[in-house]
């Protein structure tokens, strides 16, 4: 399947949910079997605690498979990189903790996403959040400028995840650290459904299997590698392989 495909089916399938909310793998999004759904809605139901409940309301979509900010320590004064940003939630969530000196940028493809972003960020009255146009595979983010990046639940979207990873490297400042909550497989996802751009769009095609994307992080030249929270599940029907979401840390 050519990558063009699969980012215009994204695109689409997260510009729908802009405009009127919904999860990424929840009952509407036919992204597999009913009851795949239910299970892919759990791995997709972390809730946030200790936030704003203002914040949640306003720009929480259901989409993320974690909560990377809960252990992305992050301090005043650093700057945060959010990739594929959505509604916003993670960037606000991130500009609050790094005040007032420090700032949360969101990086999104979705012209729809942004416009409800930087709408959120108006409504929230957060001067600290910034929301910008692009691609994570080529980030419009000078290099070494960047103390932490978050994402949540997006790194699996993509086709090319070594490009990814080079790109945060690149913008990360010596020392600094990712935080990325996603989908992983346990085994290998078979070829038919790797073609399918609606399971790419739903978080299934495009996970990689866990032990591979360890090491293309470490061949990226990440080090400090650490799982701080893993939640496996098994698609009902299915034996040739499974997901997870993880969250994982590592260190420039």
């Amino acid at each position: 399947m050519a990558i063009s495909d699969i980012k215009q089916s994204i695109k689409e399938h997260y510009g729908k949910i802009a405009a009127t909310s919904g999860s990424c793998c929840g009952p509407n999004c036919g992204c597999s079997s009913e009851s795949d759904k239910d299970v892919l809605s759990v791995m997709m139901s972390d809730e946030y605690t200790n936030v704003d409940e203002q914040i949640v309301a306003a720009a929480d979509l259901g989409l993320g498979c974690g909560t990377p900010t809960a252990f992305a320590d992050l301090k005043p004064g650093m700057t945060v990189l959010d990739l594929g940003s959505g509604a916003g939630i993670d960037v606000f969530i991130a500009a609050k903790a790094v005040a007032p000196t420090g700032k949360a940028i969101g990086i999104d493809m979705t012209d729809e996403m942004l416009k409800r972003a930087r709408a959120n960020k108006i409504k929230l009255g957060i001067s600290n959040a910034e929301f910008w146009k692009g691609e994570i595979e080529n980030m419009p983010v000078e290099s070494g400028t960047i103390d932490r990046i978050i994402s949540n639940c997006v790194i699996n979207l993509t086709p090319d995840k070594r490009k990814v990873l080079s790109e945060m490297y690149r913008v990360l400042k010596p020392g600094g650290k990712f935080t990325v909550s996603d989908i992983v497989s346990i085994g290998d996802i078979p070829n038919d459904i790797r073609r399918n751009a609606e399971l790419w769009a739903g978080c299934i095609a495009g996970a990689l299997d866990k032990e591979e994307f360890l090491r293309i992080t470490r061949d990226a030249g990440f080090n400090n590698l650490m799982i701080s929270a893993e939640k496996p599940y098994h698609l009902e029907g299915n034996t040739s392989f499974g997901l997870a979401s993880i969250t994982l840390t590592a260190t420039k």
